[in-house]
């Protein structure tokens, strides 16, 4: 029986602990030669019903992340990992990484940071105890 992970997911919000549990995640995939997702999911609950209504702002915020979280590619490619892939999704992001992201690209684990960026949620860990609580899959959450 093989211990190593073929497709890793890692989600990415730049907190402290995300940014361990990228760190992991490239080691990881390094280790086993897997292929390394990474994933943002653009929160739209942050923004005002105005901000949400205006296509031009949301592409704005998505175009952003998109190229933030290319810088994000090209660290673990230039770490040495070998098959990088990026995927941004919106909404809330425990929810959506579990309902969403997962099934699309169907991952062997889940490696997250224990403390989210912002949001009240960042006080409580409810992100990661979602994604770890209703997650199909192993998740691994990095502190």
């Amino acid at each position: 029986m093989s211990t190593g992970f073929k497709r890793i997911l890692v989600g990415v919000d730049d907190s402290a602990d995300a940014l361990l549990a990228f760190d992991y995640a490239i080691h990881q995939a390094k280790r086993d030669h897997a292929e390394l997702i990474i994933a943002s999911v653009l929160e739209s609950e942050s923004m005002n019903v105005y901000q949400v209504l205006d296509t031009d702002f949301v592409h704005g915020e998505y175009e952003s992340l998109k190229r933030h979280i290319r810088k994000y590619q090209h660290q673990a490619e230039a770490a040495g990992v070998a098959d990088v892939q990026m995927i941004i999704s919106e909404g809330e992001p425990g929810e959506t990484i579990v309902k969403k992201v997962i099934p699309e690209v169907k991952p062997d684990i889940l490696i997250v940071g224990s403390i989210a960026k912002t949001g009240v949620s960042r006080h409580f860990g409810s992100q990661a105890a979602y994604m770890a609580k209703y997650a199909p899959i192993s998740v691994l959450v990095v502190r």
